[in-house]
């Protein structure tokens, strides 16, 4: 069970992008996480006319560390703790700490 899935919503809590948001676009490993917008770094392409790809200066999003971000909760409009709950039908869903509302996802 993952606390951060890929598609969260999500707040950068820690680093130089410290509280912008975005939405998780993939898992790197299970530690790193890949979100919209966030590290973003600018990567020098050369040309490969084999792959038909153009050369020149190219935005990237880099992995940031899972201990970094929160999941967003839209009922506080702030970062938020994620936990895990047991249903009665015997599913385990996520839900915020805070307020105990289980996580849209």
């Amino acid at each position: 069970m993952n606390k951060i899935r890929k598609g969260d919503d999500v707040i950068v809590t820690a680093g130089r992008d410290k509280g912008k948001r975005g939405t998780v676009l993939r898992r790197v490993d299970a530690e790193h996480v890949v979100v919209e917008g966030v590290n973003r770094v600018k990567k020098h392409v050369r040309p490969n006319p084999m792959k038909g790809q153009t050369g020149g200066i190219v935005d990237r999003d880099l992995p940031i560390h899972v201990s970094n971000v929160a999941l967003f909760n839209p009922q506080t409009k702030k970062a938020d703790r994620v936990g895990f709950k047991t249903l009665d039908d015997g599913r385990t869903v996520r839900v915020f700490k805070s307020n105990g509302e289980m996580v849209e996802a």
